[in-house]
């Protein structure tokens, strides 16, 4: 087995189907067969194992039953799919279902204790670990101007994450005399030797300037000291060749399928 094949099987065994014990990210889960459905104040949320044990008619009637399952509760679902998936054709049974995907990710595995570095910053930023409701909603203000729509909703989720257990989950935000210019946040979980790199978007006037590497390495020193083994990334095309200079690597990739209720 090679060194990617490893991770990736670490990641599979660990990290999907997995219920936690004292949910903290205000998510419902159960199981329906072979996929975990996990319902979520915003957007719900379908995870497999790598082999959903399924084939074609009984395929399109799980999928079909998720869909409806949440068309009657008016909720968007998200089916999370990553590239080494089975059955090969999820993914054109899910489209037949009017799940639409969205933009492809690299799945990034690295090792904590290889991530570790003194974070470097520009001149005049600053790096602040946050736990304050305000701060939440000065770095929803940043990622709706970095993204041009309204992540209003991010504030209220970090805040419910952090209120919930706020030794699960490091927010950190870079700052630039008093202004958020970049932040992120790491999601630690519980019963396994994982942990989430989540966040990293940055004001444009502020790029390619590190902070975004310095963000990484200040969230592996958080990691290494609770002695978490693995740092995973689902990873944009700007951020994953990143990454991989950092020292991840790429194990795969991740499509999310979204089905939304029809617009009345």
């Amino acid at each position: 087995m090679t060194d990617t094949d490893s991770l990736l099987a670490a990641f599979d065994e660990q990290m999907r189907m997995r219920i936690p014990a004292n949910p903290s990210d205000g998510g419902t889960y159960e199981r329906d067969g072979p996929v975990l459905r996990v319902t979520y104040p915003s957007r719900a949320f379908i995870g497999t194992p790598r082999d959903i044990g399924v084939r074609g008619a009984e395929l399109d009637r799980l999928i079909a039953r998720q869909r409806d399952f949440f068309a009657a509760r008016g909720a968007a679902v998200e089916w999370k799919t990553y590239g080494h998936d089975l059955p090969l054709d999820l993914p054109d049974r899910l489209r037949a279902a009017d799940f639409v995907p969205e933009e492809q990710e690299t799945l990034l595995i690295g090792r904590t204790e290889e991530m570790v570095a003194e974070p470097v910053l520009p001149d005049g930023v600053v790096l602040r670990r946050v736990t304050s409701d305000a701060d939440m909603r000065r770095i929803a203000a940043m990622e709706s101007a970095v993204w041009g729509k309204d992540w209003s909703w991010l504030a209220d989720d970090l805040i419910s994450r952090v209120a919930a257990a706020p030794e699960e989950i490091v927010v950190l935000v870079a700052e630039a005399d008093g202004e958020v210019v970049s932040a992120a946040w790491l999601v630690f979980k519980p019963g396994t030797e994982f942990a989430g790199l989540w966040g990293g978007s940055t004001l444009p006037g502020w790029r390619g300037r590190g902070i975004y590497r310095a963000l990484v390495a200040a969230r592996a020193g958080f990691a290494v000291a609770r002695g978490v083994k693995f740092l995973q990334v689902d990873a944009s095309d700007d951020s994953a060749p990143i990454l991989r200079r950092l020292g991840f690597h790429a194990v795969g990739t991740t499509t999310p399928y979204v089905w939304s209720p029809p617009r009345s």
